[in-house]
């Protein structure tokens, strides 16, 4: 069975999917979004121990070399994430499909599914295979929310036990995408493509951050890209909101509802009819 380094598991979610759902956040993401919500998932902890003498708690010790964490001290004050000078946190736990199920069942009957997170998911293929076997064999629903940027496409087993993808849209044109990550976002529009070729794309979102993100092109190079299942495909409009955001983009305003309003009309007259507005 495959470990992964798990940064949170939290039991009972009604944002992350339909109907109630247990959310896992894997640590490690391949790009780093200027307005990312938790930047502390986007890298691994390299163990320079830089939070461990400012642990207030003494929650963080190194051994060998190596910083760990003691969740039995831990209150969660966040002070090691806070001092992390790489986007790290060193509160993860290496996990296998199995011991992530464990945790999983005690929530059964009371979820609909799991969704999966991070970080990016993606970068984990194989975990999330044997997750959700494992989790289908329960009668669980099992969902991906991914930035899109590793293809589905070559990952034919998983897809067969993924219900779907929750695909971010961070933009259109390669040049803004890249201002924005640091990536690239060719396979984004290739899973577009896929997803919605096989019925796996359960959602498409856009977070608008104005003059970031080139909302107008992203709402129709998707309807372009779906063409005649546009209007059966999901589109979440989310305005931007600089919780938990750090560096020059927590500054940033949020749209007006007006403005949001104004790409969720721009949305229907190209042909989306499930559109939902946060």
């Amino acid at each position: 069975m495959t470990k992964v380094p798990v940064n949170q598991i939290i039991p009972i979610s009604t944002v992350d999917g339909p109907g109630s759902r247990t959310s896992i956040f894997l640590q490690k993401c391949n790009i780093a979004c200027g307005y990312c919500h938790n930047p502390e998932t986007q890298n691994l902890c390299n163990s320079c121990g830089v939070c461990v003498p400012q642990c207030p708690e003494g929650a963080l010790s190194i051994v060998n070399g190596v910083v760990e964490w003691d969740p039995e001290k831990c209150v969660n004050c966040n002070t090691c994430i806070r001092v992390c000078p790489r986007n790290a946190s060193p509160k993860i736990r290496w996990m296998d499909a199995p011991a992530v199920m464990i945790e999983v069942e005690k929530n059964i009957p009371f979820i609909r599914g799991i969704t999966v997170s991070g970080g990016e998911c993606g970068l984990y293929p194989e975990f999330l295979q044997e997750l959700f076997t494992l989790a289908r064999a329960r009668g669980l629903t099992c969902l991906c929310d991914s930035n899109g940027t590793v293809r589905f496409s070559q990952y034919p087993e998983l897809m067969k036990v993924c219900d779907g993808v929750m695909l971010d849209v961070k933009a259109w044109s390669p040049s803004v995408f890249r201002a924005l990550t640091r990536g690239d976002n060719a396979a984004v529009k290739e899973n577009l493509m896929f997803l919605s070729s096989c019925g796996k794309l359960e959602e498409v979102r856009i977070v608008n951050v104005e003059g970031h993100v080139d909302a107008e092109a992203a709402i129709g190079g998707i309807a372009e890209l779906l063409g005649p299942l546009t209007g059966s495909t999901r589109l979440l409009l989310i305005s931007f909101r600089n919780n938990g955001v750090r560096g020059s983009f927590a500054a940033l305003p949020s749209p007006t509802p007006e403005r949001m309003q104004q790409l969720a009309g721009l949305a229907a007259s190209v042909g989306f009819r499930n559109i939902i507005v946060k």
